[in-house]
């Protein structure tokens, strides 16, 4: 099917994020019905179905309530437990201003399955940061008072706001050690009653770890520097005690910042977590702190490294011996910089991309003793031979290999630095207060793309990389795909599947994002199978839930949007029959009146 480009659709005069107070409903419905009513792949449906998607949600549903079943029914095999769907809820406030999907505020989704009584129970709460406590007092009206990184205010204060750091704990959630969290990429985790999901407060993760590692022998907490010339590291140095001060006195940011994609080792039984310093943004060098617990929340490891590299990492993978950070370059952009600062663009502003450099650094920091016995610079990043912005990562794993040292494999997803922008992330446009889909899916070339693949280094048995290659994980599939997802059972090593949120190309104007599809992709022989919506749907990210047995026994979850209906679903989907007409095992349906916004990451917890 030959790809077309949105053209820009500034003529449209909405306002994105329709979001009015409940007493607009009628304006909700009409929207509505006419994105219903239209032909069913126009322009036009494209652009109301892409703007529904993050359409804010202001009830609560703070009891529970049981989903209805539409298709199938609960196979009776499914384990008991709960679906925690994190992301943002809110994006309009009561006095014109809008904020960028990434800067909405929580809002925490849960699905408690009790195939015992063949029921799925349904509650969605907003997480009571600080923030939403500011902007939400009696929790009907609101007004935003934080920029956020990526927003501008329209109804509120630009000049001289310094409230940036909006922590919205909306992008994932993870249930470890008997709490609930909600995490943010820049800020401390909120704990959430994992019944109710009542916000308990913050949780101070990384105060826990510092006062364990201070009571902890020195070999415990260790931290490992670069071999930069002294010179260049005394004034970094210099700048860091420098800026630490007013990012945190003026624009009250964390001195770390603790990044929102954490990592379970289950053979460990080990919850590891990474965290940068605030001024990481602003110099050309990143610090990366490194954070291992056992069941209990007790620190097991720290372990500190400063990398000689301007870099922004969301994702990251873990073996038995390495921490792998896959490094997106980054530089500071002066003007953006200066016009942040004045209000009238977003804090991102003061970042840009760098694709001055035609490979991607790939850092192998010790995580054992074993590795760091080597003798290995890891300061020193593994060239991979192509450019890729990182994005998201499936698994990672390390098997010995006969020269005695270590192949190292990433299955994870990315896409091109020129796609990737930081001014346009989801298309929105903070001076028009729109969002435009024409950005995500206008491309030049198949490789800008979100995709597959599998990242290939081999050491030798002094650590040091004989080759590394970047290749598809599937060349029956190279369509767009994100949200790598595999059988956690099969977390840290070999794995032959992955489950992925992709695009089918079905949608004339939306052909690449949002996804409708859900592909499996086996590894070992790149072939690819997939299962999609009909009709002007789009889908979350999958999570697996293994049952027990091969490694696709178990069950795919994920929400389906149904946006032109106003409808949400949740879909269960049978892993080993994706690419069957079966595949799809049962289908519940979200009341109307509490249908939601678009999620970002979810977690799936046993009972």
């Amino acid at each position: 099917m030959a790809t077309h480009t949105i053209p820009p659709m500034h003529a449209v005069v909405q306002r994105h994020h329709v979001a009015p107070p409940r007493r607009c409903g009628a304006v909700i419905r009409a929207i509505a019905a006419t994105a219903t009513t239209a032909e069913p792949d126009t322009l036009s449906a494209a652009f109301w179905d892409y703007t529904l998607l993050f359409r804010s949600q202001r009830d609560e549903c703070l009891g529970s309530v049981p989903l209805r079943v539409t298709e199938g029914a609960i196979p009776p095999d499914f384990p008991a437990g709960t679906y925690y769907l994190a992301g943002p809820g809110i994006f309009s406030d009561d006095h014109g201003s809008t904020v960028h999907p990434l800067d909405g505020h929580g809002y925490l989704r849960s699905f408690r399955f009790q195939p015992g009584h063949g029921t799925v129970h349904y509650s969605a709460r907003f997480v009571e940061t600080a923030a939403k406590r500011e902007e939400s007092r009696d929790g009907a009206s609101w007004r935003f008072t934080h920029r956020g990184p990526f927003s501008v205010l329209q109804g509120g204060k630009k000049v001289g706001n310094v409230k940036v750091m909006k922590n919205v704990a909306n992008t994932s959630v993870l249930r470890w050690g008997g709490r609930l969290l909600c995490l943010w990429e820049g800020g401390e985790p909120y704990e959430v009653d994992p019944r109710t999901l009542q916000t308990v407060g913050p949780f101070d993760l990384l105060g826990l770890a510092g006062a364990a590692a201070d009571e902890a022998n020195a070999s415990a907490a260790r931290r490992t520097t670069t071999r930069r010339p002294w010179l260049q590291e005394a004034g970094l140095d210099v700048a860091a005690r420098l800026l630490r001060p007013v990012l945190s006195g003026v624009f009250d940011m964390p001195g770390k910042r603790l990044l929102a994609h954490y990592k379970i080792d289950p053979r460990r039984g080990r919850l590891l977590m990474v965290a940068c310093n605030a001024e990481d943004m602003l110099l050309p060098r990143s610090h990366f702190t490194f954070y291992e617990f056992d069941a209990l929340f007790d620190l097991v490891q720290k372990r500190e490294f400063v990398v000689p590299d301007h870099l922004m990492i969301h994702d990251w993978a873990f073996t038995d011996n390495h921490y792998v950070l896959l490094g997106n370059r980054i530089k500071l952009d002066i003007p953006g910089s200066l016009l942040a600062l004045t209000g009238t663009h977003p804090m991102i502003a003061a970042l840009a991309v760098d694709p001055s450099r035609q490979s991607t650094p790939v850092y192998l920091l010790p995580r054992s003793p074993e590795a760091e016995a080597s003798g290995r610079d890891w300061s020193v990043p593994i060239e991979a031979p192509s450019q890729m912005w990182s994005v998201h990562v499936g698994n990672a794993f390390e098997e010995e290999n006969r020269r005695g040292g270590l192949d190292v494999r990433l299955h994870m997803s990315g896409c091109s630095y020129q796609w990737f922008h930081f001014h346009r992330m989801f298309g929105y446009n903070w001076n028009h207060k729109k969002l435009d889909p024409s950005f995500m899916n206008a491309v030049k070339g198949k490789e800008w793309l979100p995709r597959l693949v599998q990242v290939a280094i081999e050491l030798d048995k002094t650590g040091a990389c004989r080759r590394c290659s970047v290749r598809r994980l599937s060349d029956q599939y190279a369509r767009p795909a994100d949200f790598p997802a595999i059988n956690p059972s099969y977390t840290n090593k070999r794995n032959r599947f992955i489950y992925a949120g992709a695009a089918s190309g079905s949608r004339r104007f939306l052909p690449y994002f949002p996804f409708d599809s859900v592909v499996k992709v086996d590894v070992s022989d790149g072939s690819a199978q997939w299962w999609s919506t009909e009709g002007r749907k789009f889908v979350g990210e999958p999570v697996f839930i293994p049952t027990g047995g091969g490694e696709d026994d178990g069950y795919v979850i994920l929400v389906e949007y149904a946006v032109s209906k106003h409808r949400c679903h949740l879909v269960v989907l049978d892993a080993k029959k994706i690419g069957e007409k079966n595949a799809l095992v049962a289908k519940l349906e979200v009341p109307k009146h509490l249908t939601f916004p678009m999620g970002f990451h979810g977690f799936w917890g046993d009972e």
